[in-house]
């Protein structure tokens, strides 16, 4: 090959288009698609992370669907290496790969990689766990604004298990867990064209509570208490589980837990935009506008 492969990432908040636009550039180009989402991976979860439908996955081959159960959890270290050595075979049949994903952190471990994090301090970890039982999540907060305040404009601040991990690795190293988790801008064998799909504001919320209404109708409660009995696991501790949940715990009736989701959800979409606002790369449309769209991969592959 003259020059290097390219890599086509396609990108947004969830319920923006990315999958369709996805399987469509795949079709075009003759290739396949790494997905690069933190909660598909896991075959238990269909409908509550909006994993391609089995009509979708026929048309166009997809790597990262349903691999693995929550047993196996998946972090971005770990992406990083499998999604590599993907895309190494990958790249061996095809000129041009599509990824498409909304989580952020394994995107950038896909494509530029981390600094290595302090190793696990068992004592630390039950420390800090503690005092989340005994004190609630605040002093959690407190701590970590305190002692990392740049992570922790950009941190999930309701997530305990993630405040615990940081405050861990900031104690163990003696640096903010924010320097820990930059890119070292690991140099890739390939080239990188980012694509961003940015709805109007109205119509995003409109398609996030029609996505949800029709995971209700598709069974996402039944989804839900399937996998209740291991709510622990990090994967779980996501929009359209934790709400229900909350349900069977009795801490909400249906419906608020319904509406909790779509709230949930819009909030998850305003997080994830705010991400990738910070990554100049990203060539931003409106919508899936074919003609434009094409002509930008086309002149990024050299094909008429």
């Amino acid at each position: 090959m003259s020059h290097p492969p390219l890599l086509v990432l396609i990108v947004g908040p969830t319920a923006s288009g990315k999958t369709d636009l996805a399987i469509r550039l795949a079709e075009k180009y003759g290739t396949e698609v790494l997905s690069v989402d933190s909660r598909q991976v896991y075959r238990e979860l269909p409908i509550g992370t909006a994993m391609p439908d089995a009509r979708q996955l026929a048309r166009v081959k997809h790597h990262f669907i349903a691999d693995r159960s929550l047993e196996e959890h998946l972090n971005a270290g770990v992406f990083e290496r499998e999604g590599n050595e993907r895309l190494d075979q990958l790249f061996k049949k095809y000129p041009v790969v599509i990824a498409c994903g909304g989580s952020g952190l394994f995107l950038k471990a896909l494509t530029e990689g981390f600094d290595d994090i302090a190793p696990r301090d068992e004592a630390r970890r039950a420390h800090w766990a503690s005092v989340f039982a005994q004190e609630g999540i605040v002093p959690l907060q407190q701590a970590l604004r305190s002692l990392d305040p740049v992570y922790a404009e950009t941190a999930d601040m309701q997530n305990h298990q993630r405040l615990i991990r940081a405050l861990e690795v900031i104690e163990t190293s003696g640096k903010p867990y924010s320097t820990q988790r930059q890119a070292m801008a690991k140099t890739r064998p390939y080239k990188c064209l980012w694509i961003g799909l940015s709805p109007e504001r109205p119509l995003l919320h409109e398609r996030i509570h029609q996505r949800v209404d029709a995971m209700i109708t598709a069974g996402l409660e039944t989804e839900a208490r399937q996998v209740y009995p291991q709510r622990e696991a990090e994967a779980l501790r996501t929009v359209g589980y934790a709400e229900f949940f909350d349900y069977f715990d009795g801490k909400l009736d249906l419906d608020a837990a319904i509406e909790a989701i779509k709230t949930n959800t819009r909030q998850y979409a305003r997080r994830q935009m705010t991400w990738f606002r910070r990554n100049e790369a990203i060539h931003w449309f409106p919508g899936d506008e074919v003609a434009e769209i094409d002509a930008l991969v086309a002149k990024f592959t050299d094909t008429p």
